[in-house]
This record gives C-alpha cells, structure tokens and sequence, in this order.
C-alpha cells in the first residue's frame, strides 16, 4: 500500500476538501486526485463523495480512516527506530547477570534519559557480524582471540578486567579458607559446564589450565546458575569460578562460599566493539563512561593474570 496516498487520504478527511489538502501537503490538487484515486483502486471501494461543501467520506471511508492513521504511526515509529539518536543504543552482553549488564545498569543509572535495547548474543562471531550489519551498535566481548582478529571495520578498547573467585559448598576441603592462590587449587576439580570449545571463554579457561596445571572440567550441559550452585552445594568434591561481579542468590541452607584467588588473580578481561562508522550519538556517550569507569581502576596492578593475548589497554 502507498504510504503517500494513505497520508493524503487522511488529509483530505481532515480537512474536508481536496483543495486545502494540497495545499497542507504542498503538492498540486491533480496530484491529490491521483493518489485518492490510486487508493480507491487498491481497495476496491469509494473513499470520498464530492458535495458542493467539499470531500464527505462514504461509508467505507469512515471505516477506513482509524486504520489509515494508525497505518502512518506505524511508519513514523518504523523511520525513528532506525535513525541514528532517535532510536535505541543497542548494545548485547553475554548474559543477564553477567558483570557486561552490570556496566549497562551503571551507564543507565548515569544517563537515565538514554533509551537502551540490551540482548544477548552467544557467539562472537555472530555479535561482529551483527555490529556490521548495524544489527547491534556495540557487544563486550573478550578480545581479540588467538588467530582470530578483528575486522578492519571494527574497533574496540578494553573497559573493565573481572576478578574470578572461588564458589565451593560448606562441605569443600577449602571452604574455610579466607583466600587461595592458584597453586593451592592443583588437584581440585572446578566445574565449569558448558564450556564450548572454540568460544572466547574457552580459550581464556585453556590458557588458565595450560599456564597453572588446574583442573577444568566442562562436563553436561548448561542448565543455568541455579542448578550450578544446587550441584556445588551438594558435591564437596567440586568448586567453580565465579565473577566477584556475578549477582547470585541462593538458599541460606546452601552456605555456599565465595572464595577470593590470588597470587596471581585471574581477571576475565571485557573489551567494548563497535563499527567505527556507526555514528549515533549514545555510544560516544557509552564510550566515555566506559573510559572515565576503567580510568578509575587499575586493569593492568601486579598479581593479576590474563591471557596473553588480550589486547592491551
């Protein structure tokens, strides 16, 4: 259906005569005809019933002119959200409860009057694309993974390093401690299922193993947090890792412990991506509470340990 002839069918029903609709839409008084015309066509029945008073609507007119304006609504709302600065930033983080949202929430509670649309997207590869394809202006993703850089279109910047502890249930050999270095965990089964080969995170855990000798097992399927901390509260002989930043609540029954890692710490590093054409104004914005947020800590203090390939600050 022509959208143009939707909007001048609803001009002249507005304003009662074809004449002063052309001259509200600036076009000729033949050009109004045409598109009424061609409309009328379309729909197979008559709109208007020219009186000496000007355009009355038939029957079918009236029955269509609800339809027609909430036709236009719709098309404003379909311009707008595609249009840089009037539409939403998007930006995809790996999970909900993940330190990626935690950013997010905090750049909202910063700027409330930016409109955000957050998703999710699983797979790296799948968030370039979708940063090109202008699907998504911006993911976090740990970058860049070895053999695998980035596009030339593509830029990113390193924004926040997260400190992985250690989650054990009451019943673990190390549940007591008040902190454990990586050489104490040797020998310890931490459970990390749903670890798929290939991923960014797969790479950053096969490092982690590689370079301390641990012991990381992704065996079953991911069910989630909470059957996670059901499984560790349960099993003395298993632990996991956890983000300092991940938000969890479990049953008090549980005593479940959260365990800081240190000499060195791992941190799990979070790089910003985005198109290095994409010009809407919100992720200028983003960027700089980014920046402000990292400058405010120390990514790079002695005891810490990231992949080598990470990018640099």
């Amino acid at each position: 259906m022509d959208l143009e002839a939707v909007r001048t069918f609803v001009a002249i029903a507005e304003a009662g005569q074809f004449q002063k609709a052309a001259v509200d839409l600036s076009v000729t008084q033949q050009a109004v005809s045409k598109r009424v015309a061609a409309l009328e066509r379309d729909l197979g029945v008559r709109l208007f019933t020219r009186t000496p008073r000007g355009a009355e609507q038939t029957i079918d007119g009236q029955a269509f002119l609800p339809h027609a304006r909430e036709l236009l609504r719709v098309a404003e709302r379909a311009v707008a959200s595609v249009r840089a600065g009037r539409r939403p930033l998007r930006v995809d983080v790996l999970t909900s409860r993940s330190a990626q949202s935690g950013l997010m929430r905090d750049f909202h509670r910063a700027h409330p009057e930016i409109e955000l649309d957050v998703v999710m997207i699983f797979d790296v590869g799948t968030a370039v694309d979708a940063i090109r394809s202008g699907a998504i202006d911006a993911t976090f993703r740990a970058v860049a993974m070895p053999g695998r850089p980035l596009p030339e279109d593509v830029e990113s910047v390193r924004v926040f390093d997260e400190p992985l502890q250690l989650l054990t249930g009451p019943a673990h050999a190390l549940a007591g401690a008040k902190s454990v270095t990586l050489a104490e965990l040797v020998g310890h089964r931490i459970w990390m299922p749903g670890i798929v080969p290939g991923t960014e995170w797969g790479a950053y855990y096969d490092d982690l193993v590689a370079e301390f000798g641990l012991t990381i097992e992704a065996t079953g399927p991911n069910f989630g947090s909470d059957a996670l901390l059901d499984t560790i509260a349960d099993t003395p002989a298993l632990a996991t890792f956890m983000s300092e930043q991940t938000r969890l609540v479990w049953p008090a029954g549980y005593g479940l412990r959260r365990i800081p890692v240190t000499d060195p710490t791992p941190v799990y590093p979070h790089s910003l991506l985005w198109h290095r054409d994409n010009a809407h104004p919100a992720l200028a914005t983003l960027r700089a509470h980014l920046a402000a947020t990292a400058a405010a800590a120390d990514r790079d203090a002695a005891g810490t340990w990231r992949p080598r390939w990470v990018l640099p600050h």
